[in-house]
């Protein structure tokens, strides 16, 4: 049984073979971007450096100045309440 099925084997192996090694070997080599691989990214241009300084720096001015005029945002609207001056009946607490 086995050497009627070796003529047919031996071509469909020898053509596997045959693409995997197309596949494998020649490999394009493209030019489409920076490649970084432990090498040190190119570094940034003067004007992006300018432009996110300039972004973080209005971004803090923003968040420092509703802080300070729109405070109730993070400390509440209201004062808190006194929890010794509330009663049991408030509290939920039955009569003894």
């Amino acid at each position: 049984m086995i050497t009627k099925l070796r003529p047919l084997c031996k071509p469909l192996l020898q053509h596997a073979v045959r693409n995997a090694v197309k596949r494998v070997a020649p490999q394009t080599v493209r030019q489409s971007h920076v490649v970084s691989y432990r090498v040190a990214p190119p570094p940034h241009s003067k004007a992006t450096s300018i432009g996110a300084e300039m972004v973080g720096a209005a971004m803090w001015w923003w968040v420092l100045w509703h802080l300070w005029h729109e405070s109730e945002h993070i400390t509440g609207e209201f004062p808190y309440p006194e929890p010794s001056e509330w009663t049991n009946k408030e509290l939920g607490i039955p009569p003894a």
